[in-house]
C-alpha cells in the first residue's frame, strides 16, 4: 500500500507567470477537445449560471480570450462594460460578461469553436507578454469580492480559473466526461487550496478525493473536511451552499 502524501499548505509554491501561461494553454486545449464532442442539444443545456446555456457560457470565454489577445479589444470591452454597469446597476464583472456574450450572440457553436481555436494561442501569447510593471498595477474589483487585485493576479490566476471552472460547468450541464489530470487540474486545485487557506487564516485538515485531489493541512486541530476536489472548488466559487471554512470565497 502506498503511503498517503500530506501537503502542508505553506509549502505549495505560487503559480508563476510562466507556469500560468502553460496551464492556460493546456486548459484551452482541453476545453476545445471537450467542446468539439458536444452535440446540438448539449450546446443548449442550461448551466448553473442562470443566464447561460453552454453556448453562451463559451461566448463569454471567447470574449475574454479575444480581449486577452488584443489590447484594442480589451479596451473596447472594458469601456462597454462600464457603460453596462452604470445602465443596469450590476457589478463590473457582470457588465463585462454581458458585453462579451451580447456582442457574439449570433455565433453558432461551429463558428464559436472556429474562433476560439484561432484565438487561443494568441490569447496565451498576448497575456504572456504583459510587461511586469503593468502586471503590478492595482485594479479595484467589485465582485465576487470587493478588494484590489494586481493585474498579474487577474491575468495569471483568475482567467485560468474562470476557463477551468467553465469546463467543469459544461461537463456537468452537458453530462459529458470531465478529463482531469494530477499535473494540470491537481495543480490548479492546490493553488486554490493555498489561497483559500490564506483568506481564512485558520488551521484545518482537508482531504480532497479524485484525480485532482490530495491531502492538505495547515496548523494543528481546526476543521476537518473530506470531499471531492471538484466539489470543493465549486463551493468556494459560489456554486452551492457552504458553511464553516468552506464559506470562504475564493475568486474564480
Amino acid at each position: 500500500m502506498t503511503a498517503k502524501t500530506i501537503t502542508e499548505v505553506s509549502t505549495i509554491p505560487a503559480v508563476s507567470h510562466r507556469e500560468a501561461m502553460q496551464l492556460l494553454a493546456t486548459e484551452l486545449e482541453g476545453a476545445l477537445s471537450m467542446l468539439r464532442g458536444l452535440d446540438p442539444e448539449q450546446w443548449l443545456a442550461q448551466t448553473n449560471c442562470p443566464d447561460w446555456d453552454v453556448r453562451r457560457m463559451w461566448l463569454h470565454v471567447l470574449g475574454a480570450c479575444e480581449g486577452g489577445a488584443s489590447m484594442r479589444e480589451n479596451m473596447h470591452q472594458m469601456l462597454a462594460a462600464r457603460k453596462r454597469r452604470k445602465k443596469l446597476g450590476v457589478s463590473l464583472e457582470a457588465g463585462l460578461s454581458g458585453v462579451q456574450v451580447a456582442e457574439r450572440e449570433d455565433l453558432t457553436p461551429h463558428e464559436l469553436l472556429e474562433r476560439l481555436d484561432r484565438i487561443a494561442p494568441k490569447t496565451v501569447k498576448g497575456r504572456a507578454r504583459t510587461p511586469r510593471p503593468m502586471r503590478a498595477m492595482k485594479i479595484p474589483i467589485d465582485a465576487p469580492v470587493v478588494e484590489k487585485w494586481s493585474l498579474g493576479y487577474l491575468i495569471d490566476i483568475i482567467y485560468l480559473r474562470d476557463a477551468w471552472m467553465h469546463r467543469i460547468d459544461t461537463a456537468h450541464a452537458a453530462a459529458t466526461e470531465l478529463v482531469l489530470t494530477p499535473e494540470h487540474d491537481g495543480r490548479i486545485v492546490a493553488d486554490v487550496v493555498a489561497e483559500w487557506a490564506r483568506r481564512h487564516g485558520q488551521p484545518f485538515s482537508l482531504e480532497l478525493s479524485g484525480t485532482a485531489g490530495g491531502t492538505f493541512i495547515e496548523g494543528e486541530g481546526g476543521e476537518q473536511i473530506e470531499m471531492d476536489a471538484i466539489e470543493f472548488c465549486c463551493l468556494l466559487s459560489g456554486r452551492g451552499e457552504a458553511s464553516g471554512l468552506l464559506a470562504t470565497i475564493v475568486p474564480f
